[in-house]
């Protein structure tokens, strides 16, 4: 800055000041022009207010002195934060208020009937914070599973009135886990009523499970059965000029098939055919079942769907047909007084009477896999770092727990990744700390690769496992850019330095290159499933060739040992360190969640560029369903998430509906 600029900050800084209406700070910014370094205020409305700092660092050359300028946000800026900060103190203050006032767990009736209103995805974890006072209704998996069982041993507590609403989500293993701990409420000698206002196959899926179904008399039972489908953007790439340049290992590491492809490889259609088959056999039996009826009948009933209320009434699908309030007037039906879930899901295991001395750590990994740390991405959801998780692990071992229960829900990713998280397992597992893998949704490719470390394996049967291979490759664009009009030269030194580049394919030599080093990849997969599963290289290749398989074909071809939810595996841990079968454990949940102002540091640290991002994404994101989301996460994911070459062990993506 010369002096002729210097001269004109200050001209500026005194007529914004004259602007602003300040009498006296024409002065006080001429004097503060004067002096070189120093601050010049610009005096502007609060939330425009900026601060204006140069330094007199002289430049050689030049006649005069130049002076660098650094705008930073200032007073308004502040302001808002002040009262975002104090209007967040103001909530959790009442919240506390409230809580000595009332004490930490609420008052239930006797003979209350818990009511549960499971919808979307019933995630694994929740958002990183969640505001005081918010409704409550939203929980964990692990929440839901938590409440039913200490519904289970409170006295005060006689029944559940189960209302699924659009439970949303492609995938079943987490729909299997609720199901099953209602089971295990019933097993207890307490009923479950379901009410649907409608339902699809997940929906009437989980209510089956109930003594008594009732339906709304204007509602349907849309029980109709599980298609699934691929999107093939082979076509598209060809239209626009952009040829996917994939490789993998394995003839059922389909991942980019869809990239690739037309249409089904036979590979390709032969495991979706498995996958389909096998997932609609486990819903009629879990309906047969509910319904105390053959499963040639359900079958049968199934090809008849969707159900008018009436015609479900007639075939045994439903046991009463009615509207809410109507509820207490059923026989044997009692549902007064109620407690919701907001509710009690703050009563404490203290104040049932029982006691957990021993504790059992719970370690997360939910979303794809890469390397440093976890966060989350607008279009792939949750993304599991392995620094992040790297970190809860030694946490949980430094914790004093008698076991880690390791929770999976991940496609896979970084295969490198992978293994880092994989090492740190085996260390702790060298501890003599009893390691329990227990699947969600999802534990497939880079997600089974972590679960190898495990001593035990549990998966729901409609769990998605396997899927041991590896894929990677780039997009070529360059035919893209020449329908564009555009020309992409280049200029570089080494043989391979133009390896990954977007302007043409691999040449021989570069793919070569990139089998090996694929190759190498899954040798050491499928090494290190040999090792966890006690048997032979050629069986894990025999199984693996990026296969997915269900929970239940997982469990029959060795590579799950038992089929159950998290109970189940924390039943396994707590054998394997000795504590009582009986005896209730506390868990501890890893990663911990953030606090407020953890979440604000993050958001500050770019919050325009974070707010217009996020803003964008969201748009486009509300426009699409649970599935068309998973659906472009899959077909996104190698382009946002990873480097380029980076070896992935990623399973496809298939959407049952």
């Amino acid at each position: 800055m010369n002096r002729r600029s210097h001269d004109s900050l200050a001209g500026f800084a005194s007529r914004t000041s004259a602007r602003a209406g300040a009498p006296g700070r024409r002065e006080a910014a001429n004097a503060a022009a004067s002096r070189v370094p120093g601050w010049i205020v610009a005096t502007a409305p609060p939330a425009f207010h900026h601060r204006l700092r140069w330094s007199a660092t002289p430049q050689a050359g030049r006649g005069g002195q130049d002076y660098t300028a650094d705008v930073t946000l200032s007073r308004g800026f502040r302001l808002v934060l002040g009262a975002f900060a104090l209007a967040f103190g103001l909530l959790l203050g009442v919240a506390l208020l409230g809580y000595f006032m009332f004490g930490g767990s609420p008052r239930i009736a006797e003979g209350s009937t818990l009511v549960l209103r499971p919808s979307g995805d019933m995630p694994e974890l929740m958002p990183d914070v969640a505001l005081p006072l918010s409704d409550g209704h939203t929980l964990t998996m692990r929440g839901y599973v938590e409440m039913i069982r200490k519904a289970r041993l409170d006295p005060r507590i006689a029944r559940i009135l189960l209302r699924p609403q659009s439970m949303g989500s492609p995938f079943w293993a987490r729909v299997q886990e609720l199901r099953e701990a209602l089971m295990e409420f019933r097993a207890a000698g307490k009923p479950v009523y379901a009410f649907l206002e409608s339902a699809g196959n997940q929906e009437y899926y989980l209510a089956s499970v109930a003594d008594r179904i009732v339906v709304l008399p204007t509602s349907t039972i849309d029980l109709t059965g599980l298609a699934q489908y691929e999107v093939f953007l082979r076509g598209t790439f060809d239209m626009v000029g952009t040829y996917p340049d994939f490789l993998h290992v394995g003839d059922f590491k389909t991942a980019v098939n869809t990239l690739t492809e037309k249409t089904f490889t036979p590979a390709h259609r032969e495991m979706t055919e498995s996958l389909n088959l096998d997932q609609f056999e486990q819903l009629v039996r879990g309906i047969a079942d509910g319904r105390r009826k053959p499963e040639a009948e359900i079958r049968a009933l199934i090809d008849e769907g969707p159900f008018q209320p009436a015609d479900a009434l007639r075939v045994g699908l439903v046991d009463e047909l009615a509207y809410e309030d109507e509820l207490d007037d059923l026989t044997d039906m009692t549902v007064e007084p109620v407690v919701e879930v907001a509710t009690y899901a703050q009563v404490t295991w203290d104040a049932i009477g029982v006691k957990r001395p021993s504790r059992i750590a719970v370690v997360n990994a939910v979303g794809t896999i890469v390397s440093g740390k976890s966060g989350y991405d607008p279009v792939n959801g949750a993304v599991l770092g392995s620094e992040s998780i790297v970190e809860d692990i030694r946490a949980a071992r430094d914790s004093g727990a008698r076991a880690i229960v390791l929770r999976i829900d991940s496609p896979g990713g970084s295969s490198i990744a992978s293994d880092v998280i994989w090492r740190e397992l085996m260390i702790t597992k060298s501890a003599a700390l009893p390691l329990v893998v227990s699947m969600s949704d999802l534990a497939a490719s880079g997600g089974y690769y972590i679960a190898a470390a495990g001593d035990v394996i549990v998966a729901q049967p409609g769990t998605l496992t396997g899927s041991i291979g590896v894929y990677t490759g780039k997009f070529v664009t360059g035919g893209t850019f020449e329908k564009l009009g555009a020309n992409v030269e280049a200029v570089s030194e080494g043989r391979f330095a133009e390896m990954y580049s977007s302007d043409r394919p691999f040449t021989e030599a570069e793919r070569a290159k990139v089998r090996e080093s694929m190759q190498a990849t899954y040798d050491h997969f499928v090494e290190r499933v040999a090792d966890s599963r006690h048997t032979t290289p050629e069986k894990v290749d025999a199984i693996g060739q990026g296969r997915v398989w269900t929970g239940l074909q997982a469990r029959q071809n060795g590579l799950v040992d038992e089929l159950g939810g998290l109970m189940t595996a924390v039943g396994i841990a707590k054998q394997r360190a000795k504590i009582p079968a009986e005896e209730e454990v506390e868990l501890v949940v890893y990663p911990a969640p953030r606090s407020f102002y953890e979440v604000l540091s993050d958001q500050l640290a770019s919050p325009v560029g974070r707010m217009q991002q996020r803003a964008a994404t969201d748009a486009l994101l509300s426009l699409l369903g649970p599935r068309d989301r998973q659906a472009l996460a899959a077909l996104l994911a190698p382009s946002r998430l990873f480097a380029a070459g980076e070896r992935l062990a990623h399973m496809p993506y298939v959407f049952l509906r």
